[in-house]
C-alpha cells in the first residue's frame, strides 16, 4: 500500500504542477544572485554578508508592512537596509585591513542580532496576502511569476546602464585588476565598499520579495544564500557559455544568471519530487555546485589535451 501511493505520487503531472511555483522562487532567488554576481565577478570577493542581509530585507519588509507602508515602499526600503549592511562590511575591509571573506562573516555574524531586534525579537513575522496586498504572493503563482519576471528584467536594464557608466566601469576595472586601476587614478577602497553595498542591496531587495512571496520573514530565511546564489551564478554562465559562446554580451551574462536561479530551484523541485530527504538539499546543492564549476576547467583541460595530441602527431608526421 505505502509504494502504490510512493509510485502514483512520482508522477510526470505532479511534477510539471511543482514547476509553476519553482520558476516563481527561481526568479526570486535569480534576483539574489544578480546581487552576488557584483561581488563574485565584479569585484571578486566572495561576500558571505548576503547570508544575513538576505534576511534584513525580509525583516525590515516584513515590519514595514505590518506597520501600514505600502509593500511597493517596503521593497525600497529593504534595499536601503542592504545599502547599509554591505557597506559595513567595506568599510571593515577598506579601512580596517580586514579581509573581505572575514569581514563578511563579522558582518553577517553581528546582522543575526540586528535582525532579530529589527523583528521585535521574535524568530518570525507574518504577513498574509489576505490582510495586506503584497507586491508578490504565493497565493497567486502566474501573478507572482509575471512580477518576478518584470522586477528581473528592470533590474538586468539597471545593472546593464550602471556598469556601462564611468562609475561602473571603473568598478568592473577594480575587481580585474585592482593595481592597474589604481595607477588610474581610480579610488579602489571607494569602489569596493559601494560594490559591496550595491550587491547587499539587491540581495536584500530579494529577500524583501521572498518574505512577501512565502507570507513571513524568517531569521533563519536567508541561511546558505551565499550557496543558492554561487549556485545560479555558476549554472548561469555554463549554460550562456554552452548557448551564446563568444556571442554573449553583459545583458546576456544577467539575464543567465537570473536563469541559472530558475533552473536551480527546478531541480529542486525535482528533488523534492523525488522525495528525497529534503534536510539533504544543502549535500544536493554542494554537489549542483562542484560540478558546474568543475565543467569550465574540465573543458579546457580536455581542449589543452587535444591540442597536445594534435600538436604531438604533427610532430610525429614530420
Amino acid at each position: 500500500m505505502i509504494q502504490m501511493v510512493t509510485v502514483s505520487s512520482l508522477s510526470i503531472g505532479n511534477l510539471i504542477s511543482s514547476f509553476p511555483g519553482g520558476i516563481a522562487q527561481g526568479l526570486i532567488w535569480g534576483i539574489m544572485a544578480l546581487g552576488v554576481y557584483i561581488t563574485f565577478r565584479m569585484l571578486d570577493i566572495a561576500d558571505l554578508t548576503v547570508d544575513g542581509s538576505f534576511t534584513t530585507g525580509g525583516a525590515v519588509a516584513a515590519m514595514a508592512i505590518l506597520g501600514g507602508m505600502n509593500p511597493w515602499l517596503a521593497l525600497l526600503l529593504a534595499f536601503l537596509a542592504g545599502l547599509c549592511a554591505g557597506t559595513v562590511t567595506g568599510l571593515l575591509h577598506t579601512l580596517l585591513g580586514i579581509p573581505a571573506i572575514l569581514a563578511g562573516i563579522l558582518t553577517q555574524f553581528a546582522l543575526y542580532s540586528i535582525n532579530l531586534a529589527i523583528m521585535g525579537f521574535a524568530s518570525n513575522k507574518a504577513i498574509g496576502v489576505d490582510t495586506y496586498a503584497l507586491s508578490i504572493s504565493s497565493r497567486y503563482i502566474v501573478l507572482a511569476i509575471i512580477t518576478g519576471a518584470v522586477i528581473a528584467i528592470v533590474l538586468i536594464g539597471l545593472l546593464y546602464w550602471y556598469f556601462g557608466t564611468e562609475s561602473g566601469s571603473a568598478m568592473r576595472a577594480t575587481g580585474n585588476n585592482p593595481e592597474m586601476s589604481k595607477a588610474q587614478g581610480i579610488n579602489i577602497n571607494i569602489m569596493k565598499v559601494f560594490g559591496l553595498a550595491l550587491s547587499n542591496g539587491v540581495v536584500a531587495f530579494a529577500g524583501a520579495l521572498m518574505a512577501q512571496y512565502q507570507g513571513f520573514a524568517d531569521i533563519n530565511m536567508g541561511r546558505g544564500s551565499i550557496v543558492i546564489g554561487l549556485a545560479a551564478v555558476i549554472i548561469g554562465e555554463v549554460i550562456g557559455e554552452a548557448i551564446l559562446g563568444k556571442h554573449q554580451n553583459f545583458a546576456g551574462r544577467l539575464s543567465f544568471v537570473v536563469a541559472g536561479g530558475v533552473l536551480y530551484y527546478l531541480v529542486v523541485c525535482v528533488v523534492l519530487w523525488l522525495h528525497l530527504n529534503s534536510n539533504m538539499l544543502k549535500l544536493f546543492t554542494a554537489i549542483i555546485v562542484a560540478v558546474f564549476l568543475a565543467v569550465p576547467y574540465l573543458r579546457n583541460q580536455s581542449k589543452a589535451s587535444f591540442k597536445r595530441a594534435k600538436k604531438n602527431a604533427s610532430k610525429e608526421v614530420q
